[in-house]
This record gives C-alpha cells, structure tokens and sequence, in this order.
C-alpha cells in the first residue's frame, strides 16, 4: 500500500499548473491611430530596430551608441544583476537534487583511570522528494525572475541607446541655433553700425542707434546660454559613454548638422510592439515568478517527505579504521504535516496571491504605458512635421524680408523700426526651423525607443520564457 500511495504523491507533484497568459487583460488595438505620420508602403516589412540610430545617418553618434552599449552603469548593473539572479535560480535548482555531506571525528576519553580513543568516518546522505511541486514552482519562478533579469538588461540598452541619441541631437541643434545667432548677430552689428553714420551725419536720431544697440545686446546674450547647454551636452554624451565629462570636448567640437531620421518608417502592429518592448516583457514574466511562488505557498502547506541515510566506519585507532574498521549503516524516511501554525501558512499564500495581483496590474501599466508612448511619438512627429513646413516657410519670407528692409533703411526709405521688426523676427523664425528639426529629430528616437528598438536577445527564451 505505501509504494502505490508514494508513486501517486510523487505524480501528483509532477503535475504543474500553467500560469494565466496576462496579456489577454488589456485590450490592444490592431493599428496605430497616428500611424499616417510615418506610414510606409504597404508591401514594406516593419524595419529593424535592433540598431535603429544607424538610420541617422551619423557615424559619430553610431560610435557614441555603442561605446555607452559597452561601458554605462546602467548596462554593466544591469548584467551583474543578471548573474546575481542566474545564482539564486541554481540555488532553487539544488534542492531538487539530493545532498551528500562527509563527516569525521576523533575522540580520547578516560574513565577510571583507563584511557581510550575512537575514530570515526562516515557520509551522511538526505534527499527531499518533490511531492507537490514546491521546490520545482520555486526553481520556474527562479528562471522567471533571470528571464525578466535579461529583460532588464534590455530595457537598459533601449534606455541607453535613446539617451545618447537626445543628448547628440541637443548638441547639434544647439550648434546650429549658435551658428544663427552669430549670423544675425553680425547682421545686427553691421544695421548699427550703418545706424552710427546715420546718426553722425544728423539722418537718425540717437534713440535709433541705442535701439540698435539693444537689439545686438539682446542676440548676444543668447550665445552663453547656447555654449553652456553645448557644454553640457557634451559633458552628458562623455559620462553616458563611461568617460570623464571633459573627455569629449575636443572630438564634439566641431559644428555637424542635426541627424536625421529616414521620412518613411514602417511600424509594426501594436500586439508585436509589446512583444518586442523589453519592459513589457519583465513585468510578463514577473507576472509568470508570482504566479509559481503563489504554487510554492500553497505546496507548503501539504506533507512532505525526506530521506536520509548514513553510511560510516568506526574504529578504536587510526590503522583499523583505515584497514576497514567497522561499518555502519543506517536510513531514516520521515514525513511532516502542518497542524497548526497560527495561520501563518495560510497568510503566506495570501501575500503571495497579493503580490500575484499587483504584478497583474503592473503588467497592465507596462502595457498601456507602452501604447501611449507610440501614440505620443506619432502625434508629436505629426505636429514636427507640419510646424517645419510653416516655419520653413516663414523663415525665407522673413529673410527676405529682413534684407528688403536692410538696403531700403541704408537708402533712408524705410524708419528703423521696420528694420529692427524684421531682424527680429528673421532670427526668431530661424531659431523656430532650428528646433523644430531637432524636436522631430528627438521624436524620431522617442519612436524608435516606443516601439522597442535598441537591443537584441541574447539567447532563445525556454519553454517558461515563450511568448503568450
């Protein structure tokens, strides 16, 4: 009766339930509703995020992506945190197995006046037979937590790669905006100047030459705040890569246009994004952890059983025990059963169903947090795309403008008013076309970082880390 009854507890434990899919809790559209800002032809296949900053166009910014890839913090704490979770996995792992310990003593002990001595060798074996799968559910929420752990790596790399990429286009945007102020600083100084002589020869008042003055004093107090935030962005781009900030100085320092992202970029369907989104992916498989450890609390609850046996030699001196001595041998089979414990069994199963609940959540979070941030990035590249258009266009009118207004001031047929309006206005709507390219620029990377770009698996996932 005892083996048929063992045979069955031991099935029973092998008997394992399959966790929830939790993606079916939140409803995912089948289409993008900004998707019209980046559409692309119907027959191209969605691109290939894994090094999307190589559609930019830059080598310089390649470079810096994948030394930061190579030496961040993040990246490097994030691997460590991986073997660190690799290591508590084959800790669970090991109960699985039985344990075997060696064990020696020598002992010298008198007694009326007659001395004698005994030694002893033996190995203690125990083993713990998985009845109902509690040391298996903790060895799967185990290989959970390392898969979500290699997701998080992920999630570091996809961090990492849009952050470098923000940083590159402020630098060059900022450059840029540095090379407009300069140019119409020099057009300001050349209309004062031109004021100057006016104002000697009795043609101007002197409240038009310190008009002049003003409005160059205004464009030349932008260039510091433009070379700090330069330098800043340097220093970022340097630390970001795992180097000093000033390291970078001298290769950034040269003036290069803003990257730019292709203008048609293929998106993948909503239900692949959140495949391919590393943080989607963590809080799934915490999901999966929390949903084995609820099994392992409950599985504590039931008897369990172990084994154990000793094997030794004993003797009176060194020579017989190594000679052979006498054996001993011995097994014990025990079985335990919680009776009462105050409830604090019970309890446990509820925190665990708890923290089961609050990783649902979490993953319904991950989810929806991951769609707004594609539907963001579309509808930020959208309005990108039309302010530029307007902006382009206002900014060649008011160059135009500015010089029509120019030539007619030094030929004394326009007030200088109307010149100091247009130059005004030439360098706000220059600066305006300046930003926006890299605010679409910057929304591009954001898209990109949306959709899940920027890493790549380091492995095929196991049977516990397939998709849902």
């Amino acid at each position: 009766m005892c083996a048929p009854l063992l045979a069955a507890l031991v099935l029973a434990g092998c008997a394992t339930r399959l966790p929830p899919a939790p993606d079916g809790s939140v409803p995912v559209p089948g289409a993008w509703a900004g998707q019209g800002a980046v559409q692309a032809p119907a027959a191209r296949p969605a691109d290939d995020l894994t090094q999307w900053w190589q559609q930019l166009g830059d080598a310089q910014l390649t470079g810096l992506v994948t030394q930061a890839l190579q030496a961040h913090t993040s990246v490097r704490s994030a691997r460590a945190a991986v073997e660190q979770t690799r290591a508590q996995r084959d800790v669970q792992a090991a109960g699985m197995l039985p344990s075997l310990d060696a064990s020696g003593s020598a002992q010298r002990s008198r007694s009326n006046g007659a001395t004698g001595n005994s030694f002893q060798l033996g190995l203690d074996a125990s083993w713990e037979p998985d009845l109902f799968g509690r040391i298996a559910s903790g060895v799967r929420a185990g290989e959970a937590d390392l898969l979500a752990a290699e997701a998080g790596v992920a999630a570091a790399q996809v961090a990492l790669a849009a952050e470098v990429a923000v940083n590159y286009i402020s630098l060059r945007s900022q450059q840029q905006r540095l090379q407009i102020a300069e140019s119409n600083l020099a057009a300001q100084r050349e209309t004062a100047q031109i004021t100057g002589w006016r104002v000697q020869a009795g043609l101007a008042s002197a409240v038009a030459e310190q008009q002049a003055r003003t409005i160059v004093e205004q464009t030349a107090a932008q260039l510091p705040a433009l070379q700090a935030g330069m330098a800043q962005a340097r220093h970022a781009l340097a630390v970001l890569t795992g180097q000093p900030p000033a390291a970078l100085d001298q290769a950034l320092a040269a003036s290069a246009p803003v990257p730019q992202a292709p203008a048609e970029l293929a998106l993948a369907f909503p239900a692949d994004t959140l495949r391919q989104r590393p943080d989607v992916r963590q809080a799934e498989l915490g999901v999966r952890a929390a949903w084995e450890r609820v099994a392992q609390a409950e599985a504590q609850r039931l008897p369990s059983l172990r084994l154990g046996g000793t094997l030794g030699l004993k003797a009176l001196s060194l020579g017989a025990l190594t000679g052979g001595g006498a054996t001993a041998a011995s097994l014990l089979a025990s079985v335990s059963l919680p009776v009462f414990d105050g409830g604090a069994l019970r309890a446990q199963v509820r925190a665990q169903e708890a923290a089961l609940e609050q990783a649902r959540v979490g993953y319904e979070a991950a989810v929806l947090g991951a769609l707004k941030d594609v539907e963001d990035a579309l509808v930020a590249l959208q309005g990108d795309r039309e302010r530029l258009a307007r902006l382009e266009a206002a900014a060649e009118a008011a160059g135009n403008a500015a010089l029509l207004a120019q030539h007619q001031y030094a030929s004394g047929l326009v007030d200088f008013q109307t010149v100091l309006d247009t130059q005004r206005t030439l360098l706000t709507a220059q600066d305006g076309v300046a930003g926006t390219v890299a605010s679409a620029s910057t929304n591009h990377v954001r898209l990109y970082k949306a959709l899940g770009g920027g890493w790549q698996a380091p492995r095929e996932a196991g049977p516990q880390g397939q998709e849902p």
